[in-house]
């Protein structure tokens, strides 16, 4: 399935729209906990453990929102966007959430 942030697939004719697909994926605040309780491999301000944790979560969205482009019988999706938002949980906790939208679409192979 092809997954596009662009609107359209350049010399490719879409034949259906078919709606708005989404997907997401919340990391928990203990996550953050026990990631900085561990990470070790913070070069130059960055952390691979935290990017590997993001990734994982910007994977998921992504495969959720294409699992339901597949069912409803896209064949691609397209406009996709990716969001980051932080979610405040009681005191002192929180969670990250990505969510990725786009328009599940029909082209003409």
């Amino acid at each position: 399935m092809l997954v596009l942030t662009t609107p359209n697939i350049e010399g490719k004719r879409i034949t259906q729209y078919v709606g708005l697909v989404t997907g997401e994926a919340i990391l928990g605040a203990n996550v953050f906990r026990d990631l900085f309780a561990s990470v070790r491999d913070i070069i130059g301000g960055r952390s691979g453990a935290y990017e590997g944790e993001l990734r994982k979560a910007k994977q998921i969205a992504i495969r959720e929102m294409v699992e339901e482009a597949t069912a409803r019988g896209a064949n691609a999706v397209v406009a996709v966007d990716l969001d980051y938002e932080t979610i405040s949980v009681g005191s002192g906790g929180g969670m990250l959430m990505v969510s990725a939208s786009g328009t599940a679409i029909v082209y003409e192979e």
